[in-house]
């Protein structure tokens, strides 16, 4: 823990909260963000000095979608490994997903999961608990138990509760104990098999596909769901436009929707699993690093995500961070698993966007922080006095390769291995815990 107290200096805090985009000194004492004021004005005297004279100073990121295999696939990713990766890549609290073996059905799951975490380094670790029993689709799980047990979310992530009237007790139930419900919109029976985007590419490889209305479809039932009770929903890792059209117009309508998108869709498109158009060096056609779910789709629906980002149609960049083992990976396309990390590079790839579009670095923090936050109704998303000391210290102008090989967690199934990136996180510090620093 830092020294008590601690001081930040002549960094530049960016806290949309706050309305603030200056140079300031930081003090942080007991966990806590003791005072906010003017560069060069908080004496050093005894307390310890971090400099930040040309560094971002932003509330600590916030990711509300990761899979950390904790329990029953360890070998992939663990609490520690997967607490200390999100460190790594700037964050100071991540929502675990609970589709794991068993799935997080109850209380007691949480709890022990929650305890371990607390042990374990690196981010905070906020848990969600499986929507319905065993993520079947067919009742749902006691919510109020789970609330108890510190569960912050619900969700079968993964699947899609095709039942509607299980989704409507879902969000009734979710709403009275105060949990979050977070939808994996996948009319799956549309297109069963669905490898890739449907479409030419899925044609010129070979390959099943899966249309854009597969996601659509589950949107639109999961948003009349929502208006007919009047409960907030949660739409996880949004890839199409067609679904964001539909989220942009229920929010019109005082639908209570909020949604997400990954880096990966704001990056990456179908054409990038041809192997010969590839944005940039390493990808080869069929890497099985580009076979996630949903599916990489078109430069139509990336172009619309990124306007969704400026709108505010999107709420939050979540990572999708879904770790597997060569084992998994390292086969044939039809046979290799869904999905790639992302912690490590989240940062970093939407810092790009401040480059190549009107993205604004108070926008970015509104997206990886404050909004997660709020939407989740936990600590974070702001540096004003009073709030916890949770941080993220940002090199704006350094620019790195990533090197999946030196990653924090324990697999390297990432299709952005190699890749020149500049925005470097180099120090994250989480209630006053300095938990990962470049170095």
């Amino acid at each position: 823990m830092l020294p008590k107290p601690a001081v930040i200096k002549n960094g530049r805090l960016i806290d949309p909260l706050q309305g603030l985009d200056q140079k300031v000194d930081l003090l942080i004492e007991d966990g806590l963000v003791a005072s906010v004021e003017r560069a060069n004005s908080i004496e050093a005297s005894d307390r310890q000095v971090i400099e930040a004279e040309g560094l971002w100073v932003l509330p600590g990121l916030i990711d509300l979608h990761v899979h950390l295999r904790d329990p029953g696939q360890e070998y992939k990713e663990d609490l520690v490994s997967g607490l200390t990766a999100a460190a790594a890549g700037g964050f100071t609290a991540v929502l675990a997903m609970p589709n794991t073996s068993p799935s997080i059905d109850r209380a007691d799951q949480v709890e022990s999961l929650l305890s371990r975490a607390a042990n374990a380094g690196g981010a905070r670790l906020y848990q969600s608990a499986a929507m319905t029993r065993g993520r079947a689709g067919q009742e749902i799980n006691e919510y109020y138990d789970l609330q108890k047990s510190g569960a912050k979310a619900v969700t079968d992530d993964g699947s899609w509760v095709a039942d509607a009237s299980v989704m409507r007790r879902a969000l009734d139930y979710a709403s009275v104990c105060g949990l979050l419900p977070l939808s994996h919109a996948e009319e799956s029976t549309l297109a069963p098999g669905g490898m890739i985007h449907e479409g030419r590419v899925s044609t010129k490889l070979g390959l099943p596909g899966q249309p854009s209305e597969v996601e659509a479809i589950a949107v639109y039932r999961d948003l009349a769901v929502a208006a007919l009770t009047g409960k907030p929903i949660h739409i996880c890792h949004v890839s199409s436009a067609q679904a964001l059209v539909l989220i942009r117009e229920a929010k019109t309508k005082g639908v209570k929707v909020t949604c997400e998108t990954a880096p990966h869709y704001l990056h990456l498109t179908e054409r990038d699993l041809l192997g010969s158009e590839p944005r940039f060096e390493g990808l080869a056609g069929y890497d099985t690093n580009l076979k996630m779910k949903p599916p990489l789709r078109t430069q139509q629906d990336l172009q619309a995500l990124r306007q969704g980002l400026l709108d505010g149609t999107i709420d939050v960049i979540a990572t999708d961070h879904a770790p597997h083992s060569v084992l998994e990976k390292d086969s044939e396309f039809s046979e290799a698993a869904f999905g790639i990390t992302g912690l490590e590079t989240s940062f970093s790839l939407i810092f790009e966007l401040i480059k190549t579009m009107a993205l604004t670095p108070a926008r970015l923090v509104e997206l990886m922080s404050a909004r997660p936050a709020k939407i989740l109704n936990v600590p974070g998303g702001t540096l004003r006095p009073g709030s916890i000391a949770d941080l993220t210290l940002i090199d704006p102008a350094q620019e790195y390769v990533f090197e999946a090989s030196q990653s924090k967690s324990k697999s390297r199934n990432t299709p952005f291995d190699g890749r020149k990136l500049t925005g470097r996180v180099i120090k994250t510090i989480v209630g006053g815990h300095i938990r990962y620093q470049v170095g």
